[in-house]
């Protein structure tokens, strides 16, 4: 039997596996982590092929910010309405369709013959990578108790920067071997693939008992463990919003994670053109450079924040001191970017990166499995939503920002600068802000609320 307090944070969580239970859950982590592989290629490439498309199209680093941001336009535009569209119909359907538009949005930048057609691709891939994080935290609290959401969610976005690993590497191999047209085509392949995957394996857990693809145990063992129902109900969508939206808690979290994902997308989006401006290497072997931070990212999130987080808090059961200090200690961590800014070669601004990026990687885990932790029960979806808009509001703002500081002064430095300071802001967001850790009332217990609260 698998036992936990009825209030998180409050005393030890028991997490005594039963023997024989099943593993179905993790193939469900596994279909996700293969979406959010295959979702950042889809953003990467724009990144590996930057160069040559500035070149193709005559276009300066301040007009290639604007492109590369414009997929966050869309994309975080619609967050909060498909955080509540996925709690309504739930997350198998949304992410079929949002699957198709990746396809369809690689293959019209595969084609594109100028800025505006490029322009247009990238804000369909926005509309269609809408779903993707939302849906898959909404899945891993359906399908995870709450002592396992660290590893699920490591796993989860863990995949995205394999993507970054595998997929520069050979973005930059089919952008200096045949053209920047190949990259794109190669990931509308990657999205037809996936479409199909998605389609054949992903259940919610009931309909994956109710067709023996889930033991009777394991789900028994998901549900005593602080699962979601799928079935919950909503209140309706602008009155789950417009409560999420007042309360503290939303915002400690969404502005904590905000400051995470600026500094990813500062990196995602221009490290590769650092390294060619920085160090003057060629498009291929600052690929190859490139891999290393994220490689080192991809280890240190798994083994720290999903092993290691989640052993500690089965051991300690404290929900609020677990998150919070692997938060904490991870951003001050990711802080070393800045000190790429003063790197006087390529090994030592690989060093800085790497640190940085890993203490990115680690505070994803335990930021965002807050999302399933603090939402009232159905409203996983609505939260998730509202979080990634912030978080992508900053996340507009990084390559714009960036591209604008390199053409004015003509060097990374500032830009560095500029995102340390973000990070420290989400400091103080994920602690004075936040506050503790624990499910927040549903909306129906607060009707005619109007008051800022917990």
């Amino acid at each position: 039997m698998t036992t936990q307090t009825s209030e998180p944070g409050s005393s030890p969580i028991k997490a005594a596996v039963p023997p024989k239970i099943g593993r179905a859950r993790w193939g469900i982590a596994g279909v996700l982590g293969v979406g959010m592989f295959v979702n950042y290629i889809d953003r990467v490439n724009l990144s590996i092929a930057a160069p040559e498309i500035m070149r193709d199209f005559d276009i300066s680093a301040s007009q290639m910010g604007m492109v590369s941001s414009a997929f966050l336009w869309t994309y975080a535009m619609l967050q909060m309405p498909i955080g509540s569209f996925i709690d309504r119909i739930g997350v198998r359907w949304v992410n079929r369709a949002a699957a198709f538009l990746w396809a369809v949005a690689s293959f019209a930048s595969a084609a594109a013959g100028g800025l505006g057609m490029l322009l247009v691709a990238r804000l369909v891939l926005g509309v269609g990578e809408a779903p993707t994080v939302p849906a898959g935290w909404k899945a891993i609290g359906q399908w995870f108790p709450k002592q396992e959401r660290g590893t699920a969610t490591s796993i989860f976005d863990g995949c995205a920067k394999i993507s970054n690993v595998i997929g520069i590497p050979i973005m930059a191999f089919l952008v200096t071997t045949f053209s920047w047209h190949a990259a794109f085509i190669f990931t509308g392949i990657l999205s037809v693939a996936y479409l199909a995957i998605w389609w054949l394996l992903y259940l919610t857990p009931k309909e994956a008992l109710a067709k023996g693809r889930l033991s009777q145990a394991e789900f028994d063992y998901i549900r005593e463990g602080g699962a979601e129902d799928e079935d919950a109900e909503t209140s309706g969508s602008l009155n789950g919003l417009g409560y999420l939206l007042r309360r503290r808690k939303t915002w400690g979290l969404a502005l904590g994670y905000a400051s995470y994902t600026y500094a990813y997308y500062v990196l995602l989006t221009w490290l590769p053109a650092y390294l060619e401006k920085s160090f003057g290497v060629n498009l291929l072997k600052g690929g190859i450079y490139t891999m290393i931070p994220w490689l080192v990212a991809v280890i240190a999130q798994f083994l720290i924040a999903g092993i290691l987080m989640d052993r500690w808090l089965a051991k300690t059961g404290d929900v609020t001191k677990v998150r919070r200090t692997v938060l904490v200690v991870s951003l001050l961590a990711s802080l070393a970017v800045t000190g790429a800014a003063y790197a006087g070669s390529i090994a030592v601004a690989l060093i800085f990166l790497s640190i940085g990026a890993a203490g990115l990687a680690v505070s994803v885990p335990a930021g965002s499995s807050i999302v399933a932790l603090i939402a009232p029960e159905g409203y996983t979806g609505s939260l998730g939503g509202i979080v990634n808009f912030v978080a992508n509001l900053l996340g507009i703002a990084a390559p714009i920002v960036t591209g604008m500081v390199v053409d004015a002064t003509g060097s990374f430095a500032g830009a560095f600068i500029a995102t340390g300071a973000v990070l420290i802001g989400g400091i103080f967001c994920y602690t004075v802000v936040l506050g503790k850790i624990e499910r927040m009332p549903a909306p129906q217990a607060q009707k005619g609320t109007t008051t800022w609260s917990t």
